[in-house]
């Protein structure tokens, strides 16, 4: 297994982590520098490590793995060289993404610029014996390059969320959100509405993920919690209504809709932007999809000024569905018959 991450970041742990927890067979895990983002500025600060990591590259390769999956990237430096030659040294090398990264042309930092990923996924659908997309977005670019396609959804492990037990709402009313420091920018496009749902409720936001201030006017009712798998498990629970805002972008209509299941998982009802999973997830949970400010708030406004029992029916029919569609136990079949590992073991 190649990671360019560890543990610490969402991709890495639901696409390749989760799954090893599962299945009886063996692998060595290569995850680059097993940090939670491959950032310039963290790469800077670990020179010996990325050397070290860079040779590890080279010594999975030489080894010739007879099983290879391949996450994202192999490298944050690489420009296809190491994801084609890993995925050329095994009997067979499957390539997994979960994100749009065809259309991430390397906005942002230098590294960014440098090797872009748009490239990198362009080589390893290319070089891939199979290929695994997180949703049929991804899975329908990838079939144009590539004959042997599957889709296999991000899951999640419904045992890591606590379940929502009590509907009724907290005083004041608590929204929330989860995601990493770099997404959280995405509340920003529904600061109008959120800032009238305060006002007219006192409602709060409870943010989980970083703890450094970013959204400006936003953060006099924002409450902040350090992601970890410990507060992962119980502040969804604690949430009346989950959010999930998105900018209207082709990198938007890759995303796997990860925090409506998160959401779903620990049985809180949400409100989000219907582009590309998150349009059919939302049909299925019967929650609201919403475009604009005021559509925003007035979905909030509804759930908050619903009874517990209507909040409560949406919560664990969401819960109920996610642990038969979107579950590590639903697809872990699929999973290991896609990497040709032969009978699933747990």
């Amino acid at each position: 297994m190649v990671t360019p991450y560890g543990r610490g970041a969402g991709s890495s742990r639901v696409r390749v982590f989760g799954w090893l927890d599962r299945i009886g067979a063996e692998f060595t895990v290569g995850s680059y520098l097993s940090l939670s983002d491959a950032s310039a500025s963290r790469l800077v600060r670990h020179p010996v490590s990325l050397a070290r990591a860079e040779l590890r590259l080279g010594a999975i390769a030489g080894a010739r793995p007879g099983r290879l999956l391949l996450h994202r990237e192999a490298s944050p430096l690489s420009r296809g060289w190491w994801e084609r030659r890993l995925l050329r040294s095994a009997e067979f090398a499957v390539y997994d993404f979960d994100d749009a990264l065809q259309w991430d042309l390397g906005e942002g930092g230098l590294v960014r610029r440098l090797a872009p990923k748009a490239g990198k996924v362009h080589v390893a659908v290319r070089h891939a014996d199979r290929v695994i997309a997180g949703n049929a977005v991804l899975a329908d670019w990838a079939s144009q390059y590539h004959h042997d396609v599957v889709v296999i959804p991000s899951c999640v492990a419904l045992e890591d969320y606590e379940p929502k037990t009590s509907y009724a709402l907290r005083d004041p009313p608590r929204l929330g959100w989860i995601g990493s420091p770099h997404n959280e920018a995405y509340l920003r496009l529904i600061g109008t509405a959120l800032t009238e749902v305060h006002r007219r409720t006192g409602a709060r936001l409870t943010l989980v993920g970083t703890t450094t201030p970013s959204l400006g006017g936003l953060e006099s009712f924002i409450d902040r919690v350090a992601w970890s798998p410990g507060t992962q498990r119980t502040a969804l629970a604690a949430m009346d209504i989950g959010l999930m805002p998105l900018p209207v972008t082709a990198y938007s209509l890759g995303k796997c809709g990860y925090k409506l299941l998160q959401y779903a998982a620990a049985g809180v009802p949400a409100v989000a932007e219907p582009l590309g999973v998150n349009a059919d997830l939302l049909s299925q949970f019967g929650m609201p999809a919403v475009r604009t400010q005021d559509e925003w708030t007035s979905a909030i406004l509804g759930l908050i000024e619903d009874a517990a029992a209507t909040r409560e029916r949406l919560g664990r029919a969401a819960r109920e569905i996610t642990a038969r569609r979107y579950s590590y136990d639903a697809w872990l079949s699929r999973w290991t018959r896609a990497l040709e590992l032969g009978p699933a073991s747990r």
